[in-house]
């Protein structure tokens, strides 16, 4: 066996010997994998096979898209047959908020270039004759889609890595893993040791123990996923035998299950509630082409429906029921990317479609470890969008929440309530007892929205418009049984009240909880040249003052973004809750080894207060002695003062675009702040807001986020973040990829648009626009109303020729096209008027 190798994959399934294949296209041939078995003996063998392209995440619809084509050309490669049947995908619908996230998602396929059909029912019933059409809407098609031979894939890969020159050791046991002083890793195995740069865990079910033994708590465990195949059917072998197409594969998403043709039988795989994570404590040692008992009680009302929906399933027996393990994560998706904390150690694990994610992981990890970045945005994949908050308790509830969850509708404004609350702040229980509904954001509690006392949603709202297993469009009930919120792609209850949201913070004072911003303290000798060496911005110069600034890619893409308050001794790094792991861990493994930089993650310390609005000042001025005037307190500056009898650094900044300070202050002292700035903004007519009325008010002063608008897809000038960019400060992380960038010519420009006609439904993210001539030209990165404005607006990136103010486009929403006007940035008050009031 190989004593040195460039890279060493662990794990034989089709993810990990896909890694291994683009390892070696991208010339890393000197790379190694180790399968403690035989190549597929996990979870792969057992898999279904089926190819999904529909995903509502813009990053796993890229790796997905990516791997269906890859899997054609990979079989005209290597010669081998991968048993690809492109037999095409449709998916019913039998609901309107089914086919408005049908609708949603041919709008996000448009953008990543996937082409979608629209089917009528008589036109899934030519296509799929077996299936019983009373009750549809309608369905979409995916014409690239199908099912593969997971098995044969899996060889194929192996055949094209093995000819690049990499290496396969099957029945090779990794016994440990162990990091050099040199940053080399030691992979140690039942035949020996292996010194290698990189090792990448693609181990499946054994992500956990694999993560043991680096230290790592990887935030996956399996669930139990069953499918029935059944015995030949005569109408599927008479169809055969006239050399009829196959039928395809059917997914009836209200009920929760698809189904396609196997073997002149049918193949039932439904997603039930009570599905149990399984291989907690990992596999067993020996454990190979395993299989759990099957439960079929869990799985009569899916059969029924199926049963109904395609008569022909109930009139065969039962050939074999698969009952195996499927790699989960709280959100359904793959973690693939750097382990948080370790310098060179990849993960590709949480596969729960692995077959269909395998060439587009494989691709993605391998342009990342030897590029150092991925070509795509990969913020909805990355391993640290969870923190050490994702432990077992938490993950076994959360995993087997996602796997319900999967043909449910995914409205965009849901909030799963699986292992919650989990985090929160001090100032939870008083913001509950205001009406405070809430959503949760890398685990901690944040109020979305408040509800007027007493409400809730009538119950004929309530309703999917259909008697179906997937009935699931509303948060559930608070502790006296009122449902206050019903999920919608379209504006839903709660628009009214984020309004009256929007409307207190513009015209009065209001109050929000944004304690879950990351927060960090970096200081030592060397902080302040290495701070300027890694962001973009020039630093605040004086104590006291706040800059914004982003950390780049190397070819000027936007990593992360921070607030940067310079304090005395160090400076306060602020970003967004969300990214906390990510955004720390790529700060940490920028640090210099001499020690002369120390970094401090604090975000737990630091609770932070949002204080916005025309009579902010007022209410503040009745808590402090500090000079609150702008000659004494101006925009962008920040200073400890007392808040009462507590303590905070005010920073007068905040997302709403409005008078207003953030208040952060020791975690301990929250209430005595929240009540304090309460009572004395009584007489001010102060409320509580929450994320939504903030977003709403973002988008109106053209705020951009990561990863929508700031993204390692687009240089930091696409984004439209010219004035902080500083080229001319000197050497920084990125400067010359952004700068080679702008003179190569912007591919994308930044725009803000004013949507004509909009009744009910506002732009959220991912829809396609369009020139006038019918051109695709771009997508929205964000949309809402603009309460303020009176308008509805969507933030996009588009090609720079219809960049102009001006500029007449259209955009489509929910299917329906609609006029778009360029508008200049910042609809609201693009003086900054208010901000500097």
């Amino acid at each position: 066996m190989k004593t040195e190798a460039r890279a060493v994959v662990i794990g034989g399934g089709v993810v990990g010997v896909s890694t291994l294949y683009h390892l070696a296209k991208k010339g890393w041939g000197d790379s190694v994998l180790l399968e403690r078995k035989e190549l597929t003996s996990g979870s792969t063998w057992h898999a279904a096979g089926l190819l999904p392209l529909f995903n509502m995440s813009y990053s796993v619809g890229q790796i997905h898209r990516y791997s269906v084509k890859f899997y054609h050309e990979l079989q005209e490669e290597t010669g081998m047959n991968v048993g690809f049947s492109q037999v095409t995908n449709i998916r019913l619908a039998r609901t309107k908020d089914r086919w408005d996230e049908y609708m949603y998602y041919a709008g996000v396929a448009e953008t990543l270039g996937i082409p979608v059909n629209i089917l009528t029912p008589e036109q899934v019933r030519e296509i799929w004759p077996l299936c019983e059409t009373e009750g549809l809407l309608g369905a979409i098609q995916h014409p690239d889609d199908g099912y593969i031979q997971p098995a044969d894939l899996t060889q194929a890969l192996a055949r094209g890595a093995r000819s690049r020159g990499a290496t396969i050791y099957r029945n090779t046991t990794v016994t440990a893993i162990t990091q050099r002083d040199d940053g080399k890793w030691v992979v140690s195995t039942d035949k020996g040791d292996i010194v290698t740069e990189h090792v990448i865990s693609a181990t499946g079910n054994f992500a956990r123990k694999t993560g043991e033994m680096v230290g790592l708590n990887v935030p996956v465990i399996p669930v139990e996923h069953q499918y029935i195949v059944t015995e030949p059917h005569p109408a599927i072998v008479e169809r055969k035998a006239k050399g009829l197409p196959e039928m395809g594969v059917l997914r009836e998403s209200d009920s929760s299950w698809y189904m396609r043709e196997e073997n002149g039988g049918l193949l039932l795989g439904p997603y039930e509630h009570g599905a149990p994570c399984c291989y907690m404590d990992g596999p067993s040692d020996d454990s190979e082409y395993e299989l759990f008992q099957e439960d079929l009680e869990r799985l009569m009302p899916h059969i029924e429906t199926a049963i109904a929906r395609v008569p022909a399933f109930g009139e065969v027996g039962i050939k074999k029921v698969y009952n195996g393990a499927i790699a989960y994560t709280p959100d359904g998706s793959p973690i693939i990317g750097p382990a948080p904390g370790l310098k060179n150690f990849w993960l590709n694990e949480g596969h729960s479609f692995g077959i269909t994610a395998a060439g587009g992981a494989g691709w993605q990890l391998a342009e990342w470890i030897v590029d150092g970045e991925p070509t795509i945005d990969m913020m909805g994949v990355d391993p640290r969008r969870f923190g050490p908050y994702a432990t077992e308790g938490y993950l076994k509830e959360k995993n087997e929440e996602a796997y319900a969850n999967v043909f449910t509708t995914h409205y965009p404004d849901e909030e799963r309530t699986a292992a919650r609350p989990l985090k929160t702040t001090p100032c939870y229980g008083r913001m509950k007892d205001l009406g405070a509904v809430f959503g949760s954001v890398y685990g901690w509690e944040r109020p979305n929205w408040f509800a007027p006392a007493g409400y809730e949603v009538p119950a004929e709202d309530l309703g999917v418009g259909a008697d179906v297993l997937t009935c699931h469009n509303h948060a559930p009930p608070l502790d006296d049984g009122r449902i206050v919120e019903r999920w919608s792609f379209r504006r839903s209850n709660y628009f009214e009240h984020i309004g009256n949201e929007v409307k207190t913070v513009h015209e009065k004072v209001g109050l929000l909880d944004m304690s879950a911003f990351a927060k960090c303290w970096v200081d030592g000798p060397g902080a302040e040249a290495w701070l300027e060496s890694i962001l973009a911005n020039k630093l605040p110069r004086k104590v006291g003052r706040i800059a914004l600034c982003h950390l780049l890619t190397k070819t000027g893409g936007v990593k992360s973004e921070f607030t940067v308050y310079k304090q005395p001794g160090g400076y306060y790094l602020v970003s967004a809750g969300a990214y906390e792991a990510h955004d720390h861990d790529v700060l940490r493994k920028l640090l210099p080894d001499d020690g002369s930089v120390r970094m401090n993650a604090i975000t737990q310390q630091w609770g932070v207060l949002v204080l916005a609005g025309p009579r902010s000042r007022d209410v503040l001025a009745k808590l402090t002695r500090t000079p609150l005037d702008n000659a004494s307190f101006p925009w962008l500056s920040g200073r400890q003062i007392s808040v009462g009898t507590a303590t905070a650094h005010a920073l007068r900044v905040n997302f709403v675009g409005e008078l207003g300070w953030e208040l952060h202050h020791p975690i301990e002292q929250q209430n005595a702040i929240f009540d304090a700035v309460m009572e004395a903004g009584a007489e001010f007519g102060i409320k509580p807001f929450g994320i939504r009325a903030m977003t709403a008010m973002a988008i109106e002063k053209s705020y951009r986020l990561i990863p929508r608008e700031l993204s390692i897809e687009y240089n930091a000038y696409e984004s439209g973040l010219d004035r902080f960019i500083k080229p001319d400060k000197g050497e920084f992380l990125g400067r010359d990829g952004v700068v080679k960038a702008r003179e190569n010519g912007l591919k994308w420009n930044f725009v803000t648009l004013e949507v004509h006609g909009v009744t009910d439904a506002d732009a959220r993210g991912n829809e396609a626009i369009y020139a006038p001539d019918g051109k695709l030209i771009g997508r929205a990165t964000h949309g809402s109303y603009g309460f303020r404005t009176g308008k509805s607006i969507a933030l996009a990136m588009v090609k720079p020729d219809y960049a102009a103010e001006g500029t007449e486009l259209e955009i489509k929403i929910l299917g329906a096209k609609h006029r778009a006007t360029v508008i200049g940035e910042s609809p609201y008050d693009a003086e900054n008027t208010a901000l500097r009031a």
